[in-house]
């Protein structure tokens, strides 16, 4: 009789701990629990609690841990302030698989907050004991090994050539062949967390054999998958050219443009995001998306999508189009610059319409002809607005006041450049009295447009200083009309009253462009000009 009392304490006593360490993890699932559990104590019991003799207790001990970590740096730092990670990393190696999970969560867990945390599993051996969980047969280990791994790399590049160091890389790339979707999804992110911090890690995963598994899955049909996988090829790309071509001679490409209309937003970001680290490299490599009709799916992508989903598509025709002006007309071609005209009008995002003001800057600096195609989009109005807006942000305020220098340098299209004779401050204004400076001297037709517009008149109502840039300008445009053209414009004679001009005038006013009749007086035969 007593025997099966003293047995029946014990399994009181285990029945106890059990639904206790059950309970504490059912509580710490809600953020509003975390705090009072932290304050009544729980850490030390739950680090008792991982050492029990029944496994159940453990694995239940250890998901509280990893619940309670998860919810705030300041709870994953009271785990790693218990000495709970030197525990945790020992018994890794000889628990059972349900075990090795709990524990892989705890230490992703606390590395997900910051890269002081996730030193902490380093130094603690983390990362090697969870480099022998991808070893592990059941791919539920492998994925919890694996997603913490990327927790840990995606901080810094020291703490991503540690996960390279411990052998990791070779041992993720063949979990890419499991057949478990979800293992698939996390071993791509968690390579794609390791590429992006310097060329060497990401030459290392390539070395494995990484980017031939990648290229496999672009056309799977699980979304998730597919971010991950666009997201790592990215990372390889943006790093040099060599990396770039890499990707490329996988023939990812015109394959992943289908993925441009993904019904995943993100899917899609990532294709773009991808096409723009390749473009960005050469002027060849550039060509070679061209040549697959690239072009004209990213502007079909940036006429479907909307916000912070457009700005590597934005940025990708600026990256084509900064390479050389045939790219840029290429650019032009594909009807470009009305939809980076639309994103601009569109977006609110100061750093969206920063991306688009470099990227039209990019198409229009190269030659008049593309100047031209900038100008008749009515665009240099509006970056002019976007300069002077005070409500701007310096970086746009200093792309828009760049785009449009070097776009005006180029543009002689008579139209685009007037309407700014008005608005412009004096540092735009000289660039566009420069231009007029250039095209007047060559087109009549452009000379007769200006007075009957009004432009000689507001170009004499400039103050310049006297020696300076503006005012050769202003004389170089003043030259090209008769003195009395001038003089008109600068008295503020109305533009209805005849004015009579000297014989040999005429000459000049004809070469001008401004048609000259005869009036007959009484005793001489003088000549003015038709009203304008």
């Amino acid at each position: 009789m007593s025997h099966r009392l003293i047995i029946q304490v014990f399994e009181q006593y285990q029945k106890s701990r059990l639904q206790f360490v059950q309970t504490v993890a059912d509580l710490a699932t809600r953020p509003q629990n975390s705090e009072i559990l932290h304050n009544a104590g729980v850490m030390p019991m739950l680090r008792s609690l991982m050492l029990d003799t029944v496994p159940s207790i453990q694995q239940t001990a250890a998901l509280a841990l990893g619940r309670l970590a998860d919810q705030s740096d300041n709870l994953a730092e009271a785990v790693v302030k218990e000495d709970i990670l030197p525990q945790l990393v020992h018994s890794l190696a000889s628990q059972n698989r349900f075990y090795k999970k709990a524990a892989a969560f705890v230490l992703r867990a606390v590395s997900k907050h910051s890269p002081d945390l996730a030193q902490a599993v380093v130094s603690c051996g983390g990362v090697d004991a969870l480099v022998l969980c991808l070893e592990e047969f059941d791919p539920g280990v492998k994925e919890a090994a694996a997603w913490a791994l990327g927790c840990i790399a995606r901080h810094n590049a020291s703490l991503s050539q540690a996960v390279v160091e411990a052998g990791a890389t070779p041992l993720l790339v063949l979990c890419l062949l499991e057949p478990e979707m979800a293992l698939k999804r996390i071993v791509a992110s968690t390579l794609s967390d390791i590429c992006k911090h310097t060329p060497e890690l990401a030459q290392t995963v390539v070395d494995n054999g990484a980017i031939a598994h990648l290229a496999q899955m672009i056309l799977s049909r699980d979304a998730k998958l597919k971010r991950q996988v666009f997201s790592a090829l990215s990372q390889i790309s943006k790093h040099s050219i060599s990396l770039a071509e890499m990707v490329i001679e996988a023939e990812v490409f015109p394959a992943a443009f289908v993925s441009l209309k993904d019904p995943d937003d993100y899917v899609r970001k990532n294709v773009a995001t991808l096409m723009r680290e390749v473009a960005k490299q050469t002027p060849e490599l550039s060509q070679l998306i061209v040549n697959c009709g690239g072009l004209s799916k990213v502007i079909d992508y940036l006429g479907e999508s909307h916000g912070q989903l457009r700005l590597p598509g934005i940025m990708m025709l600026g990256y084509v189009a900064a390479h050389n002006e045939s790219l840029a007309m290429a650019v032009i071609l594909c009807k470009g610059v009305p939809q980076l005209a639309l994103c601009l009008s569109e977006e609110h995002e100061q750093h969206i319409k920063s991306a688009t003001v470099w990227s039209i800057d990019q198409i229009g600096h190269h030659t008049p002809e593309h100047a031209k195609v900038v100008a008749s989009a009515n665009l240099l109005p509006k970056l002019l607005e976007l300069y002077m807006d005070a409500s701007s942000s310096e970086d746009l305020q200093a792309k828009s006041k760049k785009a449009l220098k070097n776009i005006l340098q180029k543009c002689t299209h008579v139209p685009a450049l007037e309407p700014l004779l008005y608005d412009a401050p004096s540092n735009i204004l000289k660039h566009v009295v420069c231009q007029f400076s250039k095209v007047l001297p060559h087109d009549s037709k452009a000379r007769r447009l200006f007075v009957t517009s009004g432009g000689l008149k507001k170009v004499q109502e400039i103050d310049a200083e006297p020696g300076s840039a503006l005012q050769e300008y202003i004389n170089a445009i003043n030259s090209c009309f008769p003195e009395e053209i001038v003089r008109c414009s600068s008295d503020n004679t109305t533009t209805s009253v005849p004015i009579w001009f000297k014989l040999d005038s005429v000459k000049k006013a004809n070469a001008s462009g401004i048609r000259i009749v005869k009036k007959k007086n009484k005793k001489t035969t003088q000549y003015c000009p038709v009203r304008f």
